[in-house]
Parts: C-alpha cells; structure tokens; sequence
C-alpha cells in the first residue's frame, strides 16, 4: 500500500472504509470494510439504573479536545492494540486539521477515560475508547452522544459492536444499509463544537427526559 496521507485517510471514511494495523510496531496499514457495521443509534442510547446512579453522584470533569494524544495514547495503552505509531500520527494530523476530536473524562487533573474520533459532515467515526476507572468509558461515550445530538450529527459509527456497546444501545447494521446513511449523513452540516462541556449530570438529565 502507498503512503496514507491525512487526505486519504478522510476519503477512506468517506466511502465507507476505515485503517488499522495488526499491532503498535506494525510499519503497514490496511482497510477494513466490515460486512456487518457497527452503529450507536443516537436517539437509541440506553443509560441503565446504575449508569444513571454513576452520572448522578459523578464528580468527574468532561471536556473535549484539551488532550486529544492523552486519549489516543490511553486507547493504545494495552497488551493489543492495532494503533501503531503511523496511524498515532494520522490522527494527530487530523486533529490540527480540525477533523479528529476527543472527549476527555477528568478525575481532579488525572485523565481516567476518553474516546476519540473523526469527523465528516453529519458523521462521526469513533475510534477507540479508554477507562481507568469504573463506568468512566461509559459516561465518555454518553456525553459524547449528548454532544453529537446538540451538534446536530445522524450517524455514530463505531465500526464493531462490542458486549460493552451493545449494552449501551450498539447495534449493527449491513454494509449496503451503512452505506446508505453514511451518505445521507456525510453531506449534512453538523458541529462539534456547537454545545458546550457538561457534567454527567447534566448530560443524564438530558438523556433521561429524551427517553
């Protein structure tokens, strides 16, 4: 394969692909077009009665974006993990370029979660995710849906579906299917940026008076 720029990097999420590496000192890099996709339905995310508990007592600090490598480096921080340092860079790059955003979980000035991702119109990719406390991943990604919401994004997409995600509402969906309202949702003006950072608490509320 010839050299993955941070331009053909976006032109791969926008026809439905996505890289990985088989592991961190991996010098290669290959597509992955999954014939079942994984998506966290927006309106469909489902916060259970000790999730709800968790958010409600939560102390912790959400922002985005304030340590984006923090993040990255947290997901790849494990015994298997297909970011190499390649593709570390790629999203750096991304990131500068305003098109890779993360969700930073605080613990007093201690990173304990996140979860990173790019952006393409109405569509965000999620990448990975990090916890180094309990539920802390999982109040990542319900803030990161509250903000999506506000942003105005129709598409979630997290390439594979997981027990953890399932448990939160992932579902999966076809490839023809993906394609389809990552069509419709590329396309659309969203942004990231449009809601401000909000306590878990708030966020629960939030969620709770949605569903």
């Amino acid at each position: 394969m010839g050299e993955i720029t941070p331009e053909l990097l976006l032109h791969g999420y926008s026809v439905g692909i996505f890289p990985m590496s088989e592991h961190r000192d991996d010098p290669e890099i290959f597509w992955v077009d999954p014939r079942l996709r994984g998506v966290m339905p927006l309106d469909g995310f489902h916060i259970s009665r000790s999730l709800r508990r968790a958010m409600r007592r939560s102390t912790w600090t959400i922002t985005t974006d304030q340590d984006f490598t923090g993040v990255v480096d947290g997901c790849a921080d494990r015994h298997d993990t297909w970011i190499s340092g390649e593709i570390r860079a790629l999203y750096a790059a991304l990131h500068l370029k305003g098109c890779a955003h993360s969700l930073e979980v605080w613990e007093d000035s201690v990173l304990v979660g996140g979860v990173y991702g790019v952006v393409l119109g109405g569509a965000f990719f999620g990448e990975s995710m990090f916890s180094r406390r309990t539920n802390a991943s999982k109040i990542a990604l319900a803030c990161l849906v509250d903000r999506l919401r506000q942003g105005g994004f129709t598409l979630f997409d997290t390439q594979f579906i997981t027990g953890h995600l399932a448990s939160l509402g992932g579902t999966e969906i076809s490839r023809a299917q993906y394609h389809v309202r990552l069509a419709q949702a590329k396309n659309r003006r969203a942004s990231f940026n449009a809601a401000a950072d909000a306590t878990p608490y708030e966020v629960m509320q939030r969620m709770t008076q949605i569903s």
